[in-house]
């Protein structure tokens, strides 16, 4: 488990491309047959993802966690951005078509991904970040998952937001995530942006075709910077940063945060005005 440290706002700023990639960027999330992850001690959250070929089971670190446990004292929300495939948990399978959800409360000690079809795997992506009880284990089919329209044509950004882990859907402790969906032509994001004071975010950029990549605009409103994203990978985003991004094709993206509250709607909106 690879761990990421918090960066304050003016050592960030003299980062380089590279420096700034290494810090916030975190690509190969989908290696075959391995669950890969990412500890950021920003809200102590925990990214990663996962592609069976074979049954994976999510494992404790001792180190990391202290605990051969990995919901030990955490919960979990997934959702699968590839193949077909069924994780089961506690005893029971649950189905996960491609942009399915899953959220595992804390104290739950099995989780295991598998695939429909190892020559198209399912690719569960997902977020975790300590709890202090345990809610139910809840399937979350994106039909299922409540949609929120935003955005027009004329900005280049009408969007759907589908959220499945939120305070007023399936329960969680601190956890709250969900799945945005551009409609055809349109490439923006999150735009004007906004940040996250009390609550760290995470981006996971998926559906972007080969030859395309999406600039995700980050940093202090008055010191914004970008990073150049490829197909299903994540950004962090600190709480004293921007978080938005614009496609040379249109993509789809996870969000999830965790931290402070679970008010969807607490954020510090920035108008573009301000932007230097």
């Amino acid at each position: 488990m690879e761990q990421r440290y918090p960066i304050d706002p003016e050592r960030a700023n003299t980062l380089t491309t590279e420096e700034l990639r290494q810090s916030y960027l975190i690509d190969d999330l989908f290696v075959s047959d391995t669950i890969s992850m990412v500890y950021s001690h920003i809200d102590r959250v925990i990214v990663g993802g996962a592609t069976p070929l074979s049954p994976l089971t999510l494992a404790g670190d001792k180190k990391a966690l202290a605990s051969d446990v990995f919901l030990a004292r955490r919960e979990i929300g997934m959702i699968n951005v590839g193949g077909s495939g069924r994780i089961r948990t506690a005893g029971v399978e649950y189905p996960m078509e491609t942009r399915d959800g899953l959220y595992v409360g804390m104290g739950v000690e099995d989780v295991v991904f598998e695939s429909d079809d190892v020559e198209n795997p399912a690719h569960y992506y997902f977020m975790s970040a300590p709890a202090h009880t345990n809610h139910p284990t809840s399937h979350i089919p994106i039909a299922s998952a409540e949609p929120l329209n935003l955005g027009d044509d004329a900005a280049s950004n009408k969007r759907t937001i589908y959220k499945y882990i939120h305070p007023a859907g399936v329960q969680s402790c601190q956890l709250v995530m969900g799945l945005t969906l551009l409609a055809p032509n349109n490439m923006w994001n999150t735009m004007p942006p906004h940040l996250h004071a009390r609550r760290t975010e995470v981006y996971f950029y998926f559906d972007i075709d080969q030859g395309d990549a999406v600039f995700h605009l980050m940093g202090k409103i008055d010191e914004t910077r970008h990073l150049v994203i490829r197909n299903e990978q994540a950004v962090i985003s600190p709480p004293w940063s921007i978080h938005s991004g614009m496609g040379t094709g249109n993509y789809a993206f996870i969000w999830a945060m965790a931290g402070e509250n679970q008010d969807f709607t607490d954020m510090d909106a920035v108008p573009v005005d301000d932007l230097l």
